[in-house]
C-alpha cells in the first residue's frame, strides 16, 4: 500500500485574523493603508471579498483582499510551474564492453551525445566477463576513447571509478561549463 503526503498551507482569514492593526494590499496590489481589523474586514465585506493575512511577521501585519478560491488555484499554477522550472537529475546508463564493435561503438556515442545535449548525466560502464578482468586497461582505453569522441558535448564529472568487475564513469554536458567542480 503506498502513501502519499500532500503539503497543505494553512490560510488565515477574515476572522481568524486577530490583529488589532493591519495593513491592507487592494486586489490589484496597491496599498490602501493601515487600517483597523474591523475595517479591513468591512472591506473585505463590502467587496465580497476575503481577507488574507499575508504576513503575520510585519509590524503591523499585512493583509490582502483576495479571492480565495482564485487564490489557491493561482497559488497551485505557480507550485507547478517552479517543479517543471527545477531540471531533473536524470542518469541515462550505457554499456560497453571491451570487445565492442565499431558500429556498436558508434550507436552509444551518438546516444550519449542526444543525452548530454538534452542536460541528462550519463554513466558510461564496462562489466568485464570471464578471463576479460585481468585486461582492466582495455576496458580504460575504450572509455578514454569515449570521452574523447563526446568532449564537445560533455566531459567527466570525475575520475574512471573502479567496482569489482565493473568500471564506469560519469559524463554531464554541465563540466564543459565549468557549473561542476
Amino acid at each position: 500500500m503506498e502513501c502519499v503526503i500532500k503539503k497543505y498551507t494553512k490560510y488565515i482569514l477574515n476572522e481568524q485574523v486577530t490583529a488589532k492593526e493591519v495593513r491592507l494590499i487592494g486586489v490589484e496590489g496597491e496599498q490602501l493603508g493601515v487600517l483597523s481589523n474591523t475595517q479591513a474586514q468591512e472591506q473585505a465585506q463590502s467587496s465580497g471579498l476575503d481577507l488574507l493575512l499575508i504576513s503575520e511577521s510585519a509590524s503591523p501585519p499585512v493583509c490582502k483582499l483576495v479571492n480565495i478560491g482564485q487564490y489557491k488555484y493561482e497559488q497551485q499554477k505557480k507550485e507547478k510551474k517552479s517543479r517543471k522550472a527545477q531540471p531533473a537529475h536524470i542518469t541515462k546508463e550505457l554499456k560497453l564492453s571491451v570487445k565492442i564493435s565499431d558500429h556498436d561503438y558508434m550507436v552509444r556515442v551518438n546516444r550519449a551525445k542526444g543525452f548530454l545535449d538534452k542536460g541528462f548525466t550519463v554513466k558510461v560502464s564496462i562489466l568485464f566477463k570471464g578471463r576479460e578482468i585481468t585486461r582492466k586497461d582495455l576496458g580504460r582505453n575504450v572509455i578514454e576513447r569515449f570521452i574523447d569522441d563526446i568532449a564537445e558535448y560533455g566531459g567527466p564529472l570525475g575520475g574512471i571509478l573502479d567496482s569489482n568487475r565493473i568500471i564506469y564513469i560519469m559524463l554531464s554536458s554541465r563540466a564543459l561549463k565549468g557549473e561542476v567542480k
